[in-house]
Parts: structure tokens; sequence; C-alpha cells
């Protein structure tokens, strides 16, 4: 099913095992709603077809039903992605905060609710706190794990 989807998230690459380097990429739809498409072989796309974030896309998208998470989904065919329109920061990211502050969440109680909730399952969300107390945060390793890198390798001379 193709789905036009606004750009908001893009991970750092990482090395899968099943799909080689890939990036987690998130969005949103036209009705605010969150979905994340899995797996992004970004570095390896044609540079005409690497999207931006604050860039709509539209591409064929399904259910990845083997994530219990709701909004995830695996791009059908990543060589057929429409990149659309980029949403610029003009008058204060008015465009950007229409479209993706439809569904905030200003209780972190509720937003807990609809992640425990069987039929909700909410696992991505826009979250507004009334106060910031503190922001703590911790330096990871910058270099890949040095077997996943030799093993990524491997896998290339294979083919």
């Amino acid at each position: 099913m193709k789905i036009k989807v606004l750009i908001t998230v893009k991970t750092y690459p990482n090395i899968s095992p099943k799909y080689e380097e890939v990036v987690c990429t998130a969005g949103v739809r036209e009705d605010g709603s969150w979905i994340r498409i899995y797996p992004i072989p970004f570095r390896k796309m044609d540079y005409d077809k690497r999207f931006k974030k604050y860039q709509w896309i539209e591409l064929n998208l399904e259910r990845r039903t083997e994530d219990f998470r709701p909004e995830s989904y695996r791009p059908l065919n990543i060589g057929e992605i429409s990149l659309l329109e980029k949403i610029d920061t003009a008058n204060y990211w008015q465009k950007r905060r229409e479209i993706i502050l439809k569904n905030e969440y200003y209780s972190l109680d509720k937003l807990i609710k609809n992640a425990k909730d069987k039929k909700i399952k909410k696992s991505l969300a826009v979250f507004k706190p009334r106060e910031i107390i503190d922001f703590i945060y911790e330096e990871v390793e910058r270099e890949w794990d040095k077997d996943k890198v030799e093993e990524l390798e491997a896998q290339t001379l294979l083919l």
C-alpha cells in the first residue's frame, strides 16, 4: 500500500546481521499518526532517492507483522520511493508544527497507559512535558563493534 510520510527521524546507521547496514526511520502521516519504517539501507540508496528530514516521501509499505508495535512497517521496494515537498522552518516552524503536533501528549500517565493498552500499543508519540526537571545523557562508543564490521565485510565479499 502506498503511504505518504513526512520524515522526522533518521537514526544513526547500524549494522544488522539480517539486513547489513540500515537506519530506522520514523515520521508522520497526513493525519498526524506516527509510522516507523525499517529497514532502510540509506547509504546504499541512489543519491536521487535519499530523503531529508522534514521531507514528504511516498512509498509502498507493508505492516511488519513480526513487530508488536502497530506503527512498524517495511518498505516493499525502496527504489520506488517518491521524494516530495520539503517542509521549511519559516514562521517558527509553523507548517512542521501543524503536522507533527496533531496528536500531542501532555500527560505521561496517558501515554504510558496507551503504550500498555493491548488494543493501542502506542510506541511513537510527541510528548510535551509541563516542566523539564533534569536532563542526563551518556556518551556511547562512536565506533562500531569490530566483530560486527568484520561480519558485514564477510557478507559483502560473498555477494
